[in-house]
């Protein structure tokens, strides 16, 4: 089972924490099934950074970085050494805690 801790910079909004997760479910599905905002304008492909997000643990717990991702990942607003792409980071192998932080979404618009 996995654990993952979502922040958030966008002001007034508190973290929240989803326990009791199944392996085989992007970061990014996790947030939409549990209502958290994170954008996905290309549907979930890798083909845009909208849902970019931080990875500040658990990085074992998700596939290596890709070069496709990496870069789209150059094209997001004020990526990090910790940034990765939502619909990238799949849960795999037995089970654990992360921590992610969501940038502001308050400026990405569409869907």
């Amino acid at each position: 089972m996995y654990t993952i801790k979502f922040k958030f910079e966008q002001k007034g909004l508190e973290p929240v924490t989803i326990n009791n997760l199944q392996g085989d479910q992007s970061i990014l599905e996790v947030a939409l099934d549990n209502h958290i905002v994170l954008h996905h304008n290309c549907g979930m492909v890798c083909a845009c950074s909208t849902c970019h997000i931080y990875l500040e643990s658990g990085e074992e717990l998700v596939p290596e970085i890709s070069d496709k991702e990496e870069d789209f990942i150059d094209r997001a607003r004020n990526p990090r050494i910790s940034s990765r792409l939502g619909c990238q980071c799949v849960l795999e192998g037995n089970g654990g805690m992360l921590e992610v932080t969501i940038p502001d979404q308050s400026l990405i618009h569409g869907e």
